[in-house]
């Protein structure tokens, strides 16, 4: 394993662990409200320091990008020299808090304005995905490839993001009724870093995100790329790490769902 892969494994091992013991202790939550429907606990913000601290150890001169401090993504998009790292301590917090068993742990480190290592960890059932760039991806040691299927009919798609009401929540509608009517099966359980990570792990077949946050899937998008899987935004390009928008599937499916994100919700993009 790749020196910095094996750091954020151990340091995500670390908030892992300290997450599980507060999921076990509901009464050790307290939970705030950042905006509408957007929650964060003290266990993010404890969490997001157990990985910092444990990074900072071994090298004081990297740089950190977290939900739940105030950084912005320039140093990210700018290709900063140091290595940045993504973080985000419980992706899935509202899932968390009312203690339903889907939510993760995702780290992520940058270099150069490209995410060369990815950790990903469900801290409920202890699988933990691993990749770096050029390397491969595993799931507890073990090599992972998305799926092979070809057809919506019998597919297994998730989502996850921001769908508001109005044009966008109708395109969203459209597109769910779309995969209903291909026989294929749709799932929103509330963690888009989660929801990758089972696609790169062919769990799932593919996966649409709207309107979401850099640290939310950046670990997400290399541990698909790894396992073989394709990605792009909603427009047919692959501006999804400036928009927030990402589709992204088995190669064989790829065509098939990103056309109809495209054409449901593209007119609605992310500018």
């Amino acid at each position: 394993m790749e020196a910095l892969a094996n750091i954020a494994l151990r340091a995500a091992r670390l908030a892992a662990a300290h997450i599980i013991k507060a999921y076990d202790r509901p009464d050790l939550i307290r939970v705030d409200q950042k905006a509408t429907n957007d929650f964060v606990t003290n266990v993010d913000r404890e969490a997001q320091q157990i990985i910092t601290e444990a990074i900072t150890r071994s090298y004081p001169e990297h740089q950190f990008l977290g939900e739940e401090d105030a950084e912005t993504h320039e140093n990210f998009h700018q290709g900063s020299e140091q290595p940045l790292w993504i973080i985000d301590p419980i992706d899935g917090t509202t899932n968390f808090s009312r203690q339903i068993p889907h939510f993760c742990v995702s780290l992520a480190c940058s270099i150069k304005g490209k995410i060369e290592h990815a950790v990903i960890i469900h801290p409920v059932t202890n699988d933990e995905y691993v990749a770096s760039r050029g390397k491969g991806a595993q799931l507890n040691g073990r090599k992972i490839r998305v799926s092979q299927r070809e057809q919506i009919a019998g597919s297994v798609f998730a989502c996850a993001g921001r769908f508001p009401k109005g044009p966008v929540r109708d395109g969203h509608a459209k597109l769910c009724e779309a995969i209903d009517e291909g026989d294929g099966n749709f799932r929103e359980p509330g963690s888009a870093a989660l929801e990758l990570a089972n696609l790169a792990a062919g769990r799932i077949d593919g996966v649409w995100i709207r309107r979401v946050n850099l640290w939310d899937f950046a670990a997400g998008a290399l541990l698909v790329q790894e396992a073989g899987g394709l990605a792009g935004d909603f427009v047919g390009g692959v501006q999804h790490f400036k928009t927030g928008d990402i589709v992204a599937a088995n190669p064989k499916l790829f065509k098939v769902l990103g056309g109809l994100v495209r054409e449901h919700l593209g007119p609605h993009a992310t500018k």
